[in-house]
């Protein structure tokens, strides 16, 4: 059965089609067969096909649940009973299925009449899945495709149902109506691809932040509360409508919804049984002295993947961050010597101060000529004048962090045309400038970092939807009723976490746990989206106060602001590996999970098709904000906080 590039990923045998509709069927209406999941070349099918008789089939169509073992249900699967009477839904299927050529499966003739029912459909095809109501004759599923027929109901005489959709979880994403709206529809199962990039591209037809998303972070700084709230209703709205099944071309079978019917919310379905959370404890600190141990005879380090491990366990010492972060940033090879790094420092050092004389070099005749640079030098110092001023480091109002910042700023924007300078870089900068105390090492060690954010950056936003939607995925795995709450309270999009995002929580905890925090982060362990579960330990630190305090969408951003300096680095991170940890415990983890976390590679593109979303977003950058009136106050570092309470209903009101 398997061969190169064909793989049975499963199998399950007793898997029978009834062709008869009478109540009582006739034991020659039954055809026993044999339901196969297969990955084939670049595609996964769904193959069933019948099995040759082996004696008396009434004996097989009379049988009880079987408990000697084999191929039997186990105790999940739903029991098997005797069919005495009619079930509650159709069981023969007045479309025929679209034959397709398929692999040779045993005991299939082709010139048998039984081996003309026979189907194998691409998972990609399928629409829907109906399955039956429990404890009524065997358990059966009716398969809809997207053209708009359904297969033959494959009838489960020996269990297997949930083995089956548990398996199709791995491949698609099955959401499911609430029992609430309608019993029949609470069975149905919608189908959707599975992959990383599907809720990706679902955010893209939102245009979520309006016409214009050049300027979403500075509406996101200067106004979260609002910004947010807004994009609520889009996002709902387009979720509740893309889960809805078409009216156009809908299976007979498939009872329309009365017009009248308020719109019901879905579930989303995962199959996954995870585990317990296991205890995770973090470590100490590595220190100075324990640098240097790892330190070789030409100052090249040795055993770095154990040193980034320590790292991630307990950060670093505050006297070493000065040394250490310059290697997890990049500006330092991790297997450098001594002499080729200063060799190294050399040359960026050359590097910067070319690149700052370019700027600085600029008459002001060829400025005002220069609206672009023009309009980074102001964005850059409002931005500065209320960066961090609460720190030591840059208090003051001729304080020369402040100066250093601005440059760096400015040389970022000569090192980054494309890019220039975004609202938020300044919160990037600062921490990594206060650590080094140098200009050049800061500046470099800040290219570092932004090769890993600059994509929350850039003026299609792509990067953000997408982790937004990886955020989504990982946490309906770790916490479906969560989830439904925050759809029940159209906050199921989790814009709330944007600031989050884009900045790695710069604002959410105090400054020397910023310093932990990021340095974690850098080590990329245990995979590259630690920042994802970060979020998603917050979220869980929070989800009792959440659901048991009845907060609507409004008080929901008003408390996730709230949470602002109050929050435990230590427990934070303790938390996020917990979880982790419990993800990759489970061993029939979704792929599209496993692609977060790292575990698996990226799924590779199907053949060329038109595609399922518009183009993204020119990347041509929107015309700069024109520099403020002389006589506009500056804005204090609050500037990311939400409304204040008077405030709130009057925007309220306008949304």
């Amino acid at each position: 059965m398997e061969g190169a590039g064909y793989r049975v990923v499963f199998e399950k045998g007793g898997v029978y089609l009834h062709t008869s509709a009478k109540k009582h069927q006739d034991p020659d209406s039954l055809i026993a067969g044999v339901i196969r999941v297969v990955e084939k070349d670049n595609d996964v099918l769904l193959h069933w096909a019948p099995v040759e008789e082996a004696g008396d089939s009434t004996q097989i169509f009379f049988s009880k649940k079987d408990t000697s073992g084999g191929d039997s249900c186990t105790s999940e699967e739903e029991p098997t009973f005797d069919p005495g009477y009619e079930p509650d839904w159709a069981v023969i299927s007045t479309v025929r299925p679209r034959h397709r050529h398929s692999e040779p499966t045993r005991g299939a003739e082709p010139s048998s009449p039984r081996g003309s029912w026979a189907f194998s459909v691409s998972l990609g095809e399928l629409k829907s899945i109906r399955r039956s109501k429990p404890g009524l004759s065997w358990a059966y599923l009716v398969l809809v495709t997207q053209a708009g027929g359904s297969l033959p109901a494959l009838h489960f005489h020996r269990g297997g149902t949930r083995a089956l959709l548990r398996v199709l979880s791995r491949y698609l994403l099955l959401a499911r109506c609430p029992a609430h709206s309608s019993p029949q529809d609470s069975r149905l199962y919608l189908v959707f691809p599975h992959d990383s990039s599907a809720l990706s591209n679902s955010f893209h037809h939102l245009q979520l932040f309006d016409q214009d998303s050049s300027n979403v972070v500075s509406r996101f700084f200067q106004d979260p509360y609002s910004t947010t709230f807004s994009s609520f209703s889009r996002v709902t709205n387009f979720f509740r409508g893309a889960l809805q099944p078409h009216q156009e071309g809908a299976s007979p079978d498939l009872p329309p919804a009365p017009d009248d019917e308020p719109e019901p919310g879905f579930e989303v379905i995962s199959c996954v049984e995870l585990g317990p959370r296991p205890a995770v404890e973090r470590a100490p600190p590595v220190t100075e002295e324990e640098w240097a141990r790892r330190m070789g005879p030409e100052g090249r380090l040795q055993q770095v993947p154990e040193l980034k491990a320590r790292i991630f366990s307990g950060g670093l010492s505050p006297s070493l961050r000065r040394e250490a972060w310059k290697f997890l940033l990049g500006y330092l090879s991790w297997e450098g010597s001594a002499e080729e790094h200063k060799a190294h420092v050399r040359k960026k050092t050359d590097e910067y101060f070319r690149m700052k004389l370019q700027w600085k070099s600029v008459s002001p005749e060829q400025e005002r000529r220069n609206s672009l640079l023009r309009g980074y030098r102001s964005l850059i110092e409002r931005d500065v004048s209320r960066t961090d001023r609460n720190n030591k480091f840059y208090e003051g109002p001729e304080n020369p962090g402040l100066g250093l910042l601005n440059d760096i700023l400015l040389t970022y924007c000569m090192y980054h045309f494309d890019l220039g300078y975004v609202q938020g870089m300044s919160d990037l900068l600062s921490p990594i400038l206060y650590v080094t105390q140098n200009e050049v090492d800061a500046f470099w060690c800040f290219c570092g970092f932004m090769e890993l954010v600059h994509g929350n950056f850039e003026e299609s936003q792509e990067t953000m939807k997408r982790q937004l939607g990886q955020l989504l995925l990982l946490l309906r795995v770790l916490d479906p009723p969560l989830c439904d709450f925050l759809d029940s309270q159209d906050s199921g999009s989790l814009c709330f976490c944007f600031r989050w995002l884009l900045i790695w929580f710069k604002r959410e905890f105090p400054f020397p746990d910023v310093l932990r925090l990021w340095e974690v982060l850098w080590t990329g362990l245990p995979g590259p989206n630690l920042h994802l579960l970060v979020a998603c330990a917050i979220l869980d630190m929070e989800r009792d106060t959440l659901m048991l305090s009845g907060f609507g969408s409004n008080e929901i951003l008003k408390h996730i602001n709230e949470l602002t300096m109050k929050l435990s680095v230590e427990d934070v991170l303790t938390r996020a590996e917990a979880l982790y940890r419990q993800l990759t415990a489970c061993r029939e983890l979704p792929h599209n999970v496993q692609e977060i976390l790292g575990l698996a590679p990226p799924a590779e593109p199907q053949s060329p098709s038109p595609p399922a979303s518009p183009l993204p977003l020119s990347p041509t950058r929107a015309p700069p904000a024109p520099p403020p009136p002389a006589d506009t106050v500056p804005q204090p570092d609050s500037s990311l906080e939400i409304l204040p309470e008077e405030e709130e209903e009057e925007e309220c009101a306008d949304s």
